[in-house]
């Protein structure tokens, strides 16, 4: 359980394939005691505390299209308790008008929190949508922009 709900987790044999909201698909409750899981696990209960910032985690993504993994990585680059428009997406992976098709994206980035596609929102402030819900999108907004403040006021 998080301050966000349940996140369920898989790994395959390659590493981290998909987060997801609600709770664990079939592949989680087989991996369970993956040591991989174990650390993706220790990792997300650290940036909830505010003590971690980026992940370390080997990821495994096998659907999307070419553009998705651009988009992907692009999203991956914003750094923690910043935004970027989709349109800013857009430009980074070379076709400017393509801020639509970012949202779609974004919409089926199987590692949210980890590829933080809500950091990602629209050109005139509001939000977008998020496949964890609003509420969430605000949440982790929220969380990150206060650990961001705490830390930078701190130095």
């Amino acid at each position: 359980m998080t301050p966000i709900g349940d996140v369920g987790l898989a790994v395959d044999g390659i590493g981290l394939c998909a987060v997801r909201f609600g709770g664990a698909d079939g592949r989680t409750s087989r991996a369970r005691r993956d040591h991989r899981l174990t650390s993706v696990m220790e990792q997300l209960s650290a940036y909830f505390r505010g003590d971690r910032t980026e992940f370390e985690v080997t990821v495994s993504v096998r659907s999307g299209t070419e553009f998705d993994h651009a988009v992907w990585a692009a999203i991956a680059r914003i750094p923690y308790g910043e935004m970027r428009t989709y349109g800013d997406i857009a430009a980074s992976v070379g076709d400017r008008m393509a801020a639509r098709a970012v949202g779609a994206a974004c919409n089926r980035n199987p590692l949210p929190i980890v590829v933080p596609c809500h950091r990602v929102v629209g050109a005139d402030g509001t939000l977008g949508g998020f496949g964890g819900g609003l509420d969430r999108k605000i949440w982790l907004l929220q969380h990150e922009a206060k650990t961001y403040l705490e830390g930078f006021a701190a130095s």
